[in-house]
């Protein structure tokens, strides 16, 4: 009659783990490379066709579902919706998502010239910090200081 290996005919692997190893069997470690810090003045990627598409989804989606504090089933929902919306149903958002690139691409080029440049830090920033407000709100800060300064004249 054969019988099957008992737990004391196996090898006993438990001392080969409990031995106190040497320092020269020991692989030795690599150091880590330190990772370049970004920059948080370089411009975003933007986001593609479908994240576009789901900032609008999740906010309809909210509002039908008011009680729902998954992300995951808010996830799921527009990515099912996304697969089954046919390329017609696509285009805007994938239009939007173009544009999106465009102006990244632009912001790009200026951020890579001024790092190329040597110009200061602090101009870089006052570029950025212009090239951030939409043109409207540009016009709109114009107008309420030449309001005022109107005013002024008219006094």
């Amino acid at each position: 009659m054969k019988r099957g290996k008992s737990k004391t005919d196996a090898p006993k692997k438990a001392d080969a783990k409990l031995a106190v190893r040497k320092g020269s069997e020991r692989p030795a470690k690599k150091p880590k490379k330190a990772k370049a810090e970004k920059d948080p003045n370089k411009p975003k990627r933007p986001p593609s066709a479908f994240f576009v598409f789901m900032e609008e989804f999740r906010k309809t989606y909210k509002e039908k579902h008011p009680n729902n504090k998954s992300v995951a089933v808010v996830g799921k929902a527009g990515g099912d919706k996304w697969k089954t919306m046919s390329e017609e149903e696509k285009a805007p958002y994938v239009a939007k998502a173009a544009k999106l690139k465009t102006e990244y691409t632009k912001k790009l080029a200026i951020y890579n010239k001024n790092q190329s440049g040597g110009e200061s830090r602090a101009a870089a920033e006052a570029d950025e910090d212009e090239s951030d407000k939409s043109k409207s709100e540009v016009h709109d800060d114009d107008e309420g200081e030449e309001g005022s300064e109107e005013a002024e004249d008219d006094e």
